[in-house]
């Protein structure tokens, strides 16, 4: 029978050392994807190492002009927190609409961002809004984040303790749900700043992804007429049973404008 160690340090240094002596253990910091692999055995890890209970990752912070929120800490509290809400109105929408109730009571900030599923919702913002993601060990900006489906720029034991958000003049979110499983067929966040306008898109390709052409066309001009104006080519992105390069190349600049128009909500 298949069996694993259990542990919750209280500390971020004592969880990376936990894992650095145990090769086959792995970061629990939510494990709403790491646990339906376990069930089904396609994951056996040797131990647990339980990050969720840090305190100082349990944490949200608003400085001048830098919202810093820790790596352990669930969607369902980025949605709730008025320094979100106040700050970055469309992150905390964002994460108010991740997955159901249950995944957004559990899962982390850190958790999905380690993860870096090709569907995931923070993924988009984190590229859109140009954060800082701050591990035990260093500083690392969004755009070398991301490496691959799966895949991001994290050492095996490295951990994520928090992240660091720069706010953005205005920022919106829209996501098109496969109407079966709920996933993300494609999700659009926009974020508007002094010097111009970054774009994230998740679910379209095999990792999120910044467009230049939308980015270029909103920062010349932020409205939805400018977003939809943009053809974005297939050729890279996912063809499945779910949906078609092509549909997904017609959704991108759709959900951007009325990720637009969500942002301008948020302002009025």
């Amino acid at each position: 029978m298949y069996t694993f160690d259990y542990q919750r340090p209280g500390e971020a240094k004592a969880a990376v050392a936990a894992l650095s002596a145990n090769g086959k253990a792995k970061y629990l910091a939510g494990g709403q994807s790491l646990l339906p692999t376990m069930r089904l055995r396609f994951a056996q890890p040797s131990a647990l190492v339980d990050v969720t209970r840090i305190a100082a990752m349990k944490t949200v912070a608003l400085e001048g002009d830098k919202l810093t929120i820790g790596g352990a800490v669930c969607h369902v509290d980025v949605a709730a927190n008025a320094d979100v809400k106040q700050a970055l109105p469309g992150l905390a929408d964002l994460a108010g609409h991740i997955g159901d109730r249950q995944v957004r009571e559990r899962g982390t900030v850190g958790g999905s961002l380690a993860n870096d599923d090709p569907a995931a919702c923070y993924p988009a913002a984190v590229l859109a809004l140009n954060v800082t993601v701050v591990t035990d060990r260093r500083r690392i900006a969004a755009d070398d984040f991301f490496i691959d489906m799966y895949q991001t720029a994290l050492e095996p034991d490295e951990l994520i303790t928090a992240v660091e958000f720069p706010l953005a003049e205005g920022a919106g979110y829209e996501k098109f749900r496969n109407p079966a499983s709920h996933f993300t067929l494609v999700g659009v966040f926009v974020a508007k700043f002094r010097d111009g306008v970054r774009v994230g898109v998740t679910g379209a390709a095999s990792s999120v992804f910044r467009p230049a052409e939308l980015e270029a066309a909103l920062s010349n001009d932020f409205s939805v007429a400018s977003a939809r104006s943009v053809t974005i080519l297939p050729d890279e992105l996912n063809d499945d049973m779910h949906a078609s390069a092509v549909y997904r190349a017609h959704l991108i600049p759709v959900l951007a404008g009325r990720a637009i128009e969500r942002a301008l909500s948020f302002q009025a």
